[in-house]
């Protein structure tokens, strides 16, 4: 599988990685459902036979599971990937989550998240969400104090729009922004993508499949049967009156997908990556099988015709 290098940095990586969302499990807010971490395992190390050299996780999901579980699936690995991880969601003893970019939580979970993924070095340490806006300053200036005593090798951000970035930026430089971008969520092509371009920030893109809503095998009888803790049965794009559009776009991405001999997902990332300006996409995965056909998507190129097909359906207004 090729590689792009990822911003300024060093780090040369595969056009999709490894999302370890999901595999946090059950039991926190913003989790899938129940997972078995058997196959969490083996879907890591499915995905790294595939070719892909990163995995993105953070230590909120699955309040550190998600992270333990890399740590494991890593174990005894000889060619070992890149791991990003984030930080800035905390949680307390009441498993309640919340959001904090004081420089002694970002130490405090830092060291925490190296212990959990077993590492001397994260390779991306990355801001979670910008929250609270007040205190942006002074979590960069601790994400920077982590690099050059060298506990991370980079750092980002993720879900920052411009003025947070350019407020970054006088502090220390930004490697690569995560945002979340799909067919369904284009949000940032307007001002975000055009000044990362100038800056020379990397872009990893999360969610391309929309939480697994354009994999294809996400029909209106599975939504409706979701595990009560999945985040999933209470957002927009799961529910009318943009489901039906969402999975009329899935029709097209399928039609498209079988002239090729490929899944609805990956035509999904597929247009993702068509954009220049992504480095590379988050590809989850929850079982063996998954992970090596989504990675397929990495060499998939969609032609002229087959993007006028899926935008002509993505403009559609919902009934």
């Amino acid at each position: 599988m090729d590689t792009r290098l990822l911003g300024s940095s060093d780090l040369h990586i595969t056009p999709v990685g490894f999302g370890a969302w999901a595999i946090g499990g059950s039991g926190w807010q913003f989790a899938w459902g129940g997972q078995d971490d058997r196959d969490s395992i083996a879907t890591i190390r499915e995905a790294l036979d595939a070719g892909v050299n990163w995995i993105d996780t953070a230590a909120v999901y699955g309040l550190g599971h998600s992270e333990e579980i890399v740590a494991r699936a890593l174990d005894g690995v000889p060619i070992r990937p890149y791991v990003f991880t984030k930080c800035s969601m905390v949680w307390d003893k009441r498993r309640k989550i919340g959001h904090s970019l004081k420089a002694q939580s970002i130490r405090r979970e830092c060291e925490a998240s190296l212990r959990r993924l077993k590492v001397d070095a994260i390779d991306l340490y990355q801001i979670h969400w910008p929250d609270p806006d007040e205190d942006i300053e002074e979590g960069w200036t601790a994400m920077a104090a982590l690099q050059s005593e060298g506990k991370v090798r980079h750092i980002g951000v993720s879900n920052f729009n411009v003025a947070q970035m350019k407020r970054a930026q006088l502090i220390a430089p930004i490697t690569s922004l995560q945002p979340p971008y799909s067919l369904l969520h284009r949000e940032i092509e307007a001002e975000i993508l055009p000044f990362v371009t100038q800056e020379k920030i990397g872009v990893i893109a999360y969610s391309p499949m929309a939480s697994g809503l354009l994999t294809g095998a996400m029909t209106r009888e599975r939504i409706a049967g979701l595990p009560a803790d999945d985040w999933r049965k209470e957002h927009a794009d799961f529910r009318e009156p943009w489901l039906s559009r969402n999975l009329e776009l899935v029709n097209v991405l399928r039609a498209i997908g079988e002239r090729h001999g490929r899944a609805p997902g990956e035509v999904a990332v597929a247009w993702v990556l068509r954009n220049p300006v992504v480095t590379g996409a988050i590809v989850g995965a929850r079982r063996p099988g998954q992970a090596r056909g989504i990675s397929g998507a990495a060499a998939f190129r969609l032609n002229p015709g087959e993007l006028a097909e899926i935008w002509a359906s993505f403009t559609r207004k919902a009934a």
